[in-house]
């Protein structure tokens, strides 16, 4: 099986005034992706998903770990989740605060038997695992902070989907929310309807967390392909659900077959991918 990994920086909402930082984006992709494809070449579809999400969370441009927007009470707080397609087995944390690489902490979690934790029960193990203090905010999003942006430029997710060379798939999601939202909130990264995996498919998922967690989103295109559907009918069946409520939503998948696949139903999605040669699309 040829390697293939796909990744997405959410959506281009929040640069859309600025041709400079949308062409920062897709740089910080193709180079991300590149690394990703090259990792692959070792390791498998599962620490692959949570390597590369790792380089989306540490790149300021994206919203997640480093970039993560702030919440209506002024504090940071971390969602993201990792599966295995071959396993089946599930892992994330929810509103965590005050770690570097959330998807690192969701990885550590695959081992345990609860592997979902939330808030600080979420952080005390992060501290129990060797995980230090890290404070992720930054100037430009304490800007938007204080001024308080509209919702239209809060959407962002970044994820990735890889398939190795024996097959296997994974997807890892991770999030810093969509700013300035109720704390406790729980956004879809962190649960299968944003970000699903088995042995036959793998979809991450972006845009409005309750609209995608409304269409089980994740789980369903994974469901409908697993069921026979190809890739591109399970994509239009979901997102056909999604115009029912005007779902806001982006995915980025990959079947046990190698087809990449990708839809959204706002444009636009900043994603990429690589078989061998990177390719930053939007």
């Amino acid at each position: 099986m040829k390697p293939a990994i796909i990744i997405h920086g959410g959506f281009f909402s929040e640069s859309s005034g600025s041709e400079e930082v949308k062409t920062a984006k897709q740089e910080a992709l193709k180079e991300i992706v590149s690394k990703g494809y090259d990792f692959l070449q070792q390791h498998t579809a599962l620490e692959t998903a949570a390597y590369t999400v790792a380089l989306l969370e540490d790149c300021d441009l994206f919203n997640a770990g480093l970039g993560a927007q702030i919440q209506a009470d002024g504090k940071i707080r971390l969602s993201a989740s990792l599966m295995d397609g071959k396993s089946r087995k599930f892992s994330g944390v929810i509103n965590i605060e005050e770690v570097k690489n959330p998807i690192y902490v969701a990885e550590k979690l695959m081992s345990f038997e609860d592997k979902v934790l939330s808030g600080a029960e979420a952080q005390e193990f992060a501290r129990r695992e060797g995980f230090g203090y890290f404070n992720p905010e930054t100037r430009q999003r304490k800007e938007d902070y204080i001024k308080k942006l509209n919702e239209s430029l809060r959407m962002g997710t970044v994820g990735c989907v890889a398939l190795d060379r024996e097959g296997n798939l994974a997807a890892a999601t991770s999030t810093g929310g969509k700013g300035f939202e109720m704390p406790g909130r729980v956004s879809d990264s962190a649960t299968v309807a944003g970000n699903y995996a088995n042995e036959v498919a793998a979809v991450s998922c972006t845009g409005v967390g309750e609209d995608i967690v409304n269409a089980a989103l994740a789980a369903s295109i994974v469901t409908r392909v697993t069921d026979g559907m190809s890739p591109e009918n399970a994509v239009n069946r979901s997102f056909n659900e999604l115009k029912s409520f005007d779902g806001f939503a982006g995915v980025i998948g990959i079947s046990s077959k190698g087809e990449v696949f990708h839809d959204c139903s706002h444009p636009y999605m900043v994603w990429a991918l690589s078989s061998g040669e990177a390719e930053v699309f939007s």
